[in-house]
């Protein structure tokens, strides 16, 4: 048994959902249990946003996941129907269908039990099971979705659950790079990449993978092999270890530019304040990334933290509030900064990396405003219209082009 999952652009029209469908149909001939998970039609999820937000500019959350659920329930049917003109008998699933339950968390929801029973009966009467992805509902059966990339998540909890053989992340690129190619021409595809490594590059902004996926992957032990609905060559493989040849001590370097920044100013450097700030924002399912606090003077003490800019506006009127309640002097917020990251376990007690990529952005110009760290990660805050010169800058500097 198999997932494959097929991103927007894999089924973006008639032709490349016959495209797509022809892959599925040689899997099956071969003897394959196949399951397909597949995304809305290229940029569908986002017409949808543009129209709730045309009709109300702040959309309520139920409604909005209710609406932009309909992408993945309209890409599904027609790639069963396809498969069976094909000649190859397919079933159209939702999430409810296919048993993924998830948190009440709209537009972000987590995974937390897949019941597959209709899947199973599917492929036990010699079908193939074509599932929406993104899309799950609650134990109240609410409809929510698993927010960007959910699809990913969909397919690879589903290997998981259904103890697949391996899931096939079909996209429009090759694999995985050491860097966006769009961004470095030179960037390298990697023939493995351990779930650690890519765990980081995806939270870091890498966006062939959800960081979820590859969280459940890892969790499941589920070897994940990313490749190309356009062609047939070998893509990458996500996997517990990687062969000795691969392993080098920068992997890849990643970027995110939806990220913003809030400060909290003059806070009373006592127990309980942080808690009572990001308490709130976490109960809202806002992720906090990057925090940095200053040593205190007189008692008092700056925060600083960032979050996707996306969330900048519920975050701020979260944090005011908090703020109030601690007694905090002022909180201010900015937006057009963006995340650079360079990410590799063969970092792991190696001595001067830090220096040699701050040594490398200074001389080129490029300011750093926070730093985040992790065992095998590295991240710095920079201003959004230079994060590309950094991305090429650390790339060459870590020696990692073609």
């Amino acid at each position: 048994m198999i997932v494959q999952k097929y991103g927007g652009t894999s089924v973006g029209s008639a032709a490349r959902i016959r495209r797509v469908c022809r892959r599925i149909a040689a899997a099956v001939a071969d003897g394959e249990q196949v399951v397909a998970v597949v995304s809305a039609m290229g940029h569908t999820t986002d017409r949808l946003i543009a129209l709730a937000e045309s009709v109300n500019p702040e959309p309520p959350a139920r409604e909005l996941d209710m609406l932009v659920a309909n992408g993945e329930t309209i890409t599904a049917p027609l790639v069963a129907m396809c498969l069976q003109g094909m000649g190859v008998p397919a079933v159209s699933l939702s999430g409810l269908q296919a048993g993924v339950r998830t948190s009440a968390h709209h537009s972000r929801a987590r995974i937390h039990d897949i019941r597959p029973d209709r899947i199973l009966q599917t492929l036990e009467e010699g079908k193939v099971a074509v599932v929406a992805g993104f899309q799950g509902v609650t134990e109240e059966l609410e409809v929510t979705t698993l927010g960007r990339g959910g699809s990913d998540t969909t397919a690879v909890a589903l290997a998981g659950a259904l103890r697949a053989s391996a899931c096939e992340i079909y996209t429009d690129v090759d694999g995985i790079y050491s860097a966006d190619p769009r961004v470095v021409k030179t960037a390298r595809k990697l023939s493995h990449i351990r779930y650690d490594e890519m765990l980081e590059l995806a939270a870091a902004g890498a966006r062939v993978m959800h960081p979820r996926a590859v969280e459940i992957g890892e969790l499941y032990d589920v070897p994940i092999h990313v490749r190309s609905s356009f062609n047939n060559r070998v893509g990458t493989m996500i996997v517990g270890q990687v062969p000795m040849e691969d392993r080098q001590r920068v992997r890849g370097i990643a970027q995110e530019k939806n990220v913003a920044k809030i400060t909290v100013l003059g806070v009373k450097d006592r127990p309980g304040v942080a808690a009572a700030i990001f308490e709130p924002l976490g109960t809202a399912g806002i992720s906090v990334d990057v925090i940095v606090q200053n040593v205190g003077h007189s008692g008092r003490t700056d925060l600083t933290f960032s979050v996707q800019e996306s969330d900048l506006k519920a975050a701020e009127k979260l944090v005011r509030v908090a703020a109030k309640s601690v007694g905090a002097r002022k909180v201010s917020s900015a937006g057009g900064i963006a995340k650079l990251s360079i990410v590799g376990t063969g970092m792991l007690g190696m001595p001067g990396i830090a220096g040699r990529m701050f040594r490398a952005l200074a001389d080129a110009g490029i300011n750093i405003e926070m730093i985040s760290t992790s065992e095998i990660r590295i991240t710095c805050l920079v201003s959004r219209d230079q994060v590309e010169k950094g991305v090429r800058t650390l790339h060459k500097t870590f020696e990692l082009d073609v």
